[in-house]
């Protein structure tokens, strides 16, 4: 029982890619699919009645981030998504090139560790004069390619004692409720920015650990080397629904943007903000540290949507 529970323990290093498909794209009615290639790469599915649901991409790998959006002449109602077993929500799209199309768009969180295969992803509706229907689409979900590597870490990281082991595991169940929680509401407007000032990549996403020669999770954030003190930025509007110290990722800082998108900073050396706040783009959180597991001074940027586990750079590529 205690080396299963020490496993369990160091299988829960941190937390939680926007790539559109640049795939060929297709129309599709029922289950035949006629392939053509579009301007926009989308691929693309016909529903009814002028009704279009269009994907970032129809082959997407784990750990990736998926655009959904469904474009109508006629007004819709009621939109809904369903993938993985999760309600996925809609926003309205505003502004868009065809004046008279209103448009619908969602994300799709393909988790880090998501089955490789063929899965449905269904959206339903209402049109404005009370025609409801229901459309299917096909995602055919790819291995990431992720690296391995070794570190050494404090020997408490990997072998707890039990009021540690204690610890970790009442925040993985508490970090579980908060991403689990679906706000209606859309906080964030326009793009998303990188924390850092200044950077534009970082590294580590999805690499498989092995700690103290013992097999640990996938890392699930992006890492970018930092001084102590760099200050840290909110990536997009949102609430603060987290800022304190947690046993692996140190200093913390938990966004809420709406519909079930999160981000995530952790190893801060200092805190600007109150759980409760509401940040806009670009406020400051924090500052960079080495507070938590860590092996130096960085900051672990880490993004969730819909409890997927995905690339946060994606979300900033995002058009």
């Amino acid at each position: 029982m205690l080396q299963a529970a020490r496993i369990a323990f160091i299988t829960t290093v941190c937390f939680a890619s926007f790539g559109p498909g640049g795939s060929t794209a297709f129309a599709q009615t029922g289950q035949n699919a006629t392939r053509k290639t579009t301007a926009t790469r989308w691929t693309q599915y016909k529903c009814t009645d002028g009704i279009q649901l269009r994907m970032s991409s129809a082959d997407p790998t784990q750990g990736s981030l998926e655009i959904i959006e469904l474009r109508s002449p006629h007004q819709l109602n009621g939109v809904a998504g369903k993938w993985d077993g999760k309600d996925i929500p809609f926003w309205q799209v505003l502004n868009t090139a065809q004046k008279a199309v209103d448009a619908k768009r969602a994300f799709i969180g393909i988790d880090l560790e998501h089955p490789t295969g063929q899965f449905e992803f269904t959206v339903s509706a209402k049109t404005s004069d009370g025609n409801a229907f229901t459309c299917p689409a096909s995602l055919t979900v790819k291995a990431g390619r992720f690296a391995t590597e070794k570190l050494n870490v404090a020997p408490q990281f990997v072998e707890p004692d039990p009021e540690q082991l204690t610890r970790a595991n009442e925040e993985r169940k508490r970090l579980r409720e908060i991403f689990a929680t679906v706000t209606p509401e859309k906080f964030w407007s326009g793009p998303f920015r990188v924390p850092l000032t200044g950077v534009t990549t970082g590294g580590n996403f999805g690499k498989r650990r092995i700690l103290n020669g013992e097999p640990s999770s996938p890392h699930t954030g992006i890492d970018f080397p930092a001084a102590t003190g760099t200050p840290v930025h909110a990536t997009q509007r949102g609430r603060v629904v987290l800022a304190e110290p947690l046993y692996f990722s140190g200093n913390t800082v938990i966004l809420d943007h709406g519909l079930g998108v999160y981000t995530l900073y952790g190893h801060l050396s200092a805190f600007d903000v109150k759980t409760g706040e509401m940040v806009d783009a670009g406020d400051l959180l924090g500052k960079v540290g080495a507070t938590g597991r860590v092996t130096g001074p960085h900051l672990h940027w880490g993004l969730t949507v819909n409890t997927a586990r995905v690339n946060s750079l994606d979300i900033v590529k995002l058009p």
